[in-house]
């Protein structure tokens, strides 16, 4: 990680006192007695590979504990309510422009992955809290336009900055770190437990053969703020592990649903050395899927899926990736979004290097960036990542109005 990357990270004070006068509301000491013993109970009832919420690594700012929620459910709560969330329902899964209210959007994706991913934490008897946090932020970072607005946003940023990299991943821990605010004019993010952060940065596998996890537990802390190691690494718990399998399990079926809305593939399509393992619909597989890995992770410090069941779903990975991700249909999209977020970043670029024109400037687009910059919490932050953060944080609709603005399309 170089200094200026670091340097993103090191803005706030370690020992800035967020939140440390708030309390839970629980005056009775004999209600804040019971309460400890009753979240001890839990705890100490849970599998012996699951993470103990007091064994957490804690928050960069430290806060007062609460004794009606644990601190992995203050994060949930934290991710829900931020405006990062709200906005994940107008952005692109994998079909972009969708006229038909059923097709999958980034919204969806998330709760389907936290419904998988408590399904086998609860099964294998894990921290389901932590489950929880990490399932709903994983994906906050997430530009407009899918895996696309991703690609291109990154391209777009390195024509100015030739090491520059975006991954949703860590735009994720910069989000919950940095762009969202929990308490007005305090830095900090929204200040998330460092296991959540970690699954949040690591919940992204590198390959599609990858179903035998095995979490990094002594990853130094520091590391997730290094994107080289950090989208490389393991998560640090068992839990971390869960939601980055139940995010591929997640998708898997459901891309195909939504591929035979747009006439791309049918389920009939898929092979049937692949249907005679996983089945012949969303449901089926799914339910495969999620009871090969709980009977081959049970009582097991590894998250795994039996060796017919992980090819299975390797190999209609590859399926999904040939008949929907690389589709002409799909291709075609993706030269639109290119067109338009160039084009937008070009002309916020533009903006930025006359910023005294800018601030008299009356476009949607241009007005919104220098409303952004003017609640930014960075200092000295880069032209690059301002516009780059500022883009990624838009929906797909918002992005589409901000680019005919400019153009007058």
């Amino acid at each position: 990680m170089d200094e200026k990357e670091q340097s993103l990270f090191e803005q706030f004070p370690a020992a800035f006192p967020a939140s440390v006068d708030r309390n839970d509301g629980v005056d009775n000491p004999r209600d804040r007695e019971l309460l400890t013993i009753l979240r001890n109970e839990r705890e100490k009832n849970l599998s012996p590979y699951a993470f103990r919420t007091k064994d957490s690594r804690g928050r960069r700012i430290e806060e007062a504990p609460c004794l009606v929620r644990s601190p992995f459910e203050r994060d949930t709560g934290r991710i829900i309510y931020s405006q990062a969330f709200r906005r994940l329902r107008h952005k692109t899964q994998v079909f972009f422009n969708a006229k038909n209210d059923h097709i999958c959007s980034r919204i969806e994706h998330v709760i389907y992955v936290k419904y998988i991913a408590t399904t086998i934490a609860r099964a294998l008897n894990l921290n389901l809290d932590l489950v929880e946090a990490i399932a709903l932020g994983h994906d906050l970072g997430h530009a407009p336009f899918g895996h696309t607005g991703e690609k291109v946003l990154e391209e777009c940023a390195k024509k100015y900055d030739p090491e520059f990299s975006f991954r949703h991943e860590f735009q994720s821990l910069r989000v919950v770190d940095i762009l969202e605010e929990h308490s007005k004019g305090r830095p900090g993010g929204i200040n998330l437990s460092f296991e959540v952060r970690d699954g949040i940065v690591s919940h992204c596998g590198e390959t599609y053969s990858e179903y035998k996890l095995t979490p990094f537990r002594d990853k130094p802390t520091d590391l997730i703020l290094d994107p080289k190691q950090a989208l490389r690494a393991l998560p640090a718990t068992l839990e971390g592990c869960v939601v980055r399998i139940s995010d591929k399990i997640a998708y898997i079926g459901r891309d195909i649903e939504d591929a035979r809305v747009a006439g791309l593939m049918e389920f009939e399509d898929i092979p049937e050395e692949i249907k005679s393992t996983l089945g012949s619909t969303n449901s089926q597989i799914i339910n495969t899927l999620v009871g090969d890995l709980i009977h081959n992770s049970l009582d097991k410090d590894e998250i795994c899926l039996s060796e017919e069941a992980g090819q299975a779903m390797e190999e209609l990975l590859h399926e999904n990736v040939s008949r929907i991700y690389r589709s002409g249909k799909i291709r075609r999209y993706e030269a639109t979004v290119r067109n338009s977020l160039e084009g937008l970043f070009e002309a916020l670029m533009a903006a930025m290097a006359d910023k005294e024109k800018m601030v008299r400037s009356t476009n949607l687009a241009v007005e919104g960036l220098c409303k952004f910059i003017s609640d930014y919490p960075v200092k000295d932050a880069s032209d690059v990542q301002i516009v780059v953060d500022y883009i990624a944080g838009m929906t797909d609709s918002y992005a589409t109005s901000s680019y005919e603005s400019i153009y007058w399309v």
